[in-house]
Order: C-alpha cells, then structure tokens, then sequence
C-alpha cells in the first residue's frame, strides 16, 4: 500500500476532506506516514513578515492556519510530520513530490483562492499535470 502519502494542504474546507481521504488510505497500512505540505506563495510570504515581528510568531501564524488538518491526524493516531515550504504552490508541490518519489499525493480540488477556479483549481490543475506519482484529487 501507500507508506509515504504527500498530504497539500492550505486550512481550506477541501484540504480538510483531502486529508479525510488521506487518513483513509494512511489507516490501510500501519507503517504508512503522512507528510502535510504547506505551501506560502512567495507575494504573500513578504506581506506576512513585513507584519509579523519574529519568525516563531510568524511560523505559529503559519501552523494555526492548518491546525485543523493537524487536529484529524491527531486524533486518527496518523504517523505525519507537517513540511512548510515556501514558491508558488503548484510547482513546488509538484518539485517535492518529484524530488522525494512519494508513493501517492492527495489534494483538495479547491483552495483558498477563490479567484482562480474554474473547473477544477488552480493549483490542483498544475500539479495533476505534472506530478510523476498516482494523485488523488478530493471534491
């Protein structure tokens, strides 16, 4: 089965049923682990420290934002470790989950940028295209 599921997550309501799927499929093997990825686009990387005055504020902001993904593994008893990564989210996805081979990449079909989407997201477009590992997309 899948050992290293690469969870794309952003706080949004379909990152919360990607990592509902993902648990899913995490359960089915044991020694499986599920790495959530965050992605802060680099435009919005530069407003958040210009308004935050230290890192540890600025990485706590960053881990509130998923807290609620970080909650279901918890409570699910998932091996995870959270990877925080920073370029635009599409191609850096899509680079670590080449980079790393991970064995299946789960994503939710939409984010949290709503001005982008038109039939399927934005991001969730990009990396399906161009990922090399089977991907789940969750609507």
């Amino acid at each position: 089965m899948y050992q290293h599921i690469l969870l794309a997550a952003d706080g949004s309501e379909n990152s919360i049923r990607a990592t509902v799927e993902a648990i899913k499929l995490a359960k089915c093997s044991p020694t499986s682990i599920i790495e959530v990825v965050v992605v802060t686009d680099f435009d919005k990387s530069k407003q958040d420290i210009l308004h935050t005055q230290s890192s540890e504020s600025l990485l706590l902001k960053r881990k509130r934002k998923i807290s609620n993904v970080e909650q279901l593994l918890k409570n699910e008893q998932i091996n995870y470790k959270i990877t925080f990564l920073k370029g635009a989210p599409g191609p850096e996805i899509v680079r670590y989950a080449n980079e790393l081979k991970v064995d299946l990449l789960v994503i939710g079909s939409r984010g949290l940028n709503s001005l982008q989407e038109m039939v399927l997201g934005n991001v969730s477009h990009k990396v399906i295209k161009r990922v090399d590992c089977p991907a789940l997309i969750v609507k």
